[in-house]
């Protein structure tokens, strides 16, 4: 059994990642209900293409989950996801919430997907600092190795 306890360092920016996918989950099907905050296209592709994008981020999602779970035991994890990029929890969370965004065909759900982005940008920076302080050289020498936090090639 995993003996994990967030830090209370982390735990309201923890509330905060997830805060905005909670918010699409509530507010994206008010579009259908009310017919308001439209995606200006065609209906169909957009909610084709937000499942697909959904089902992309939930894959990573439960692949970082499952490869956590598994191999987390307080020691810093290099492997698995994370030889790509540093932060595949908060790259999930953002696909997810993209994707869910367009199955709603909400533009209210889509500003909140890029309201996230500075949010998880801010988690992450915050993140970092205390891995830093955690694993020292060791962290620093990985963040060389993979430069890239959420998206390879980009960020």
């Amino acid at each position: 059994m995993l003996h994990y306890k967030l830090p209370k360092e982390l735990r309201a920016l923890f509330i905060v990642h997830y805060a905005p996918l909670l918010l699409i989950i509530l507010t994206g099907p008010l579009t259908a209900i009310a017919g308001v905050w439209e995606i200006s296209t065609e209906k169909i592709t957009t909610i084709t293409v937000g499942i697909i994008i959904f089902l992309i981020g939930t894959y990573i999602y439960f692949k970082w989950e499952r490869f956590w779970h598994k191999t987390y035991k307080g020691q810093l994890i290099t492997t698995g996801i994370f030889q790509y990029i540093r932060h595949p929890h908060y790259t999930s969370l953002l696909i997810i919430g993209f994707g869910l965004a367009m199955f709603f065909y909400s533009l209210f759900a889509l500003a909140i997907a890029i309201i996230a982005i500075p949010i998880m940008i801010w988690s992450i920076l915050d993140e970092e600092k205390l891995l830093k302080k955690q694993y020292s050289k060791e962290y620093k020498k990985y963040m060389k190795k993979v430069p890239w936090r959420l998206v390879p090639k980009i960020f």
